[in-house]
Order: C-alpha cells, then structure tokens, then sequence
C-alpha cells in the first residue's frame, strides 16, 4: 500500500474518531488553554456542527454544479452561442463580490441562518464548474463529434450519450475545486447564525480560546484534503473508464 494512502487512511480515522468522541482527544489540547477553560468545544456537539457544515456545502454545490453545467449546455448549443457573454458575467458575479459581501446583501432579505450561506456558497462556486463544463463540452475531438452525426443519434442523444460522459472528468475537476473553496467558505456562515463549524472556530477567537480555534481549522482542513482526494480518484476512475488515459 502507497504512503500516501495510509496517511489519508489515517487522517481519515483520527477525523472519525475525533468527532464521534472529542472528549478522548481533551488532553490533547489542554496544553492550548488557560486553567479552568475547556479543551473541547461542547456547546454544540461536534458531530452535529460537522454534518450541518457538509449538508450546507452538499446542497450548495449541487445547485451550482446544476446550474453551471445547464448553462454551459446552453451556450455550446448553436442557439445559444450568443449568451456566452452574458453566462460567464453571471458565473463571475460570485467571484466579484467576496462572499462576506454576498452574506452582508442576503440577511436583509432572506434573515439569519442557513439561507444567505448558501447563496453566498452557489455564487461563488458557479465559476470553476461552469468554466470546466465549458472547456469539456468545446474541447471533444471533430472526429468525435462527427462520428456520433454518422449514427444517426439525435442533438440529445449526442449530449448524453457522448459529449457529456467524455467531458465528465473536466466537469468533476470544476466541481472538485468549487467543493473545497467552498467547504472553507462555509466557515463565515456562522456569523450569519448559520449551523457550520465556523461557530467552533469564533468560539475560540472570542474566548481566546487556542484549542477551539484548532479543532475547527483541523476538522475543515481534513475534509478538504479527503474530499480532494475523493474527486480526484473519481476523475482518474471517469477518465479510465472513458479512455482518456
């Protein structure tokens, strides 16, 4: 087995363990506090604020790997061409205000909590996935292309049955950087009272507290290396599967 595996192996496990049973981990951190403060955050449970943080990042990436990618369809098809322009302005409005901004212009409208996250979290993943979408889908062999023309298959049948399989693994790369930037992302959530482990994270910079500004670093650090890593074996398994390596 490769080095590298049993180390993502571990982490993976020491993650598990870490936030099924924090309290074994206590001596750990006391070192990192002063006399009398707790070394674990247990005003909520870390399990609950981990699984609220991915549901957040899960939901919002799915809508923004929806969106993106029909928007890409749109404008690789000979109708849509002409709103090329317009899609990628509207990818790039999540790049252009910083998502602190985007938060600040949501609670007025949607109130404190989840909502104004996950807008923030859709408008800032839209651009890697809708560029990688775009790449994949304008980027197929002519050959290809004609060859799905010459059996017949219908404009549907072309998208589903070959473009959109070949361009997969340069589509699960745009989701895969748009997951991790927001995985991270999400953290400022909870200063909009959003459920995310951010509320661990300013617990500890309000209390001066060193220890639960560590655990909700680690925490969000392990899963954006382990969901990486997850995406980039899919994308390997993908582009196997459809002989691009």
């Amino acid at each position: 087995m490769k080095i590298g595996v049993v180390i993502r192996l571990a982490v993976l496990a020491l993650l598990v363990a870490f936030i099924l049973t924090p309290q074994s981990f206590a001596p750990l951190f006391a070192p990192l506090v002063r006399e009398g403060t707790p070394p674990i955050y247990t005003q909520t449970t870390i399990l609950s604020l981990t699984l609220s943080h991915l549901a957040i990042v899960g939901f919002a990436t799915v809508l923004a790997t929806l969106f993106a990618v029909g928007l890409a369809i749109l404008v690789t098809r000979p109708f849509g061409e002409e709103f090329l322009p317009l899609s990628r302005a509207i990818a790039n409005i999540g790049q252009t205000f910083p998502p602190v901004a985007v938060l600040a212009l949501a609670v007025p409208m949607l109130g404190f909590g989840t909502g104004p996250t996950l807008v923030a979290l859709f408008l800032y993943g839209l651009l890697p996935i809708f560029e990688n979408a775009l790449t994949g889908l304008t980027s197929l062999a002519p050959s290809v292309r004609e060859a799905s023309r010459g059996t017949g298959m219908t404009g549907w049948q072309r998208l589903s049955g070959v473009e959109l399989p070949l361009a997969l693994p340069v589509i699960l790369a745009g989701i895969r950087l748009s997951a991790v930037i927001s995985l991270s992302t999400a953290t400022i959530g909870s200063t909009v009272a959003a459920r995310t482990l951010g509320e661990v994270i300013i617990a500890g910079l309000v209390s001066g507290n060193t220890a639960f500004v560590l655990q909700g670093g680690l925490i969000v650090g392990a899963l954006a290396v382990l969901i990486y890593d997850g995406f980039v074996g899919l994308e390997k398994f993908m582009a196997r599967r459809m002989g691009g390596i």
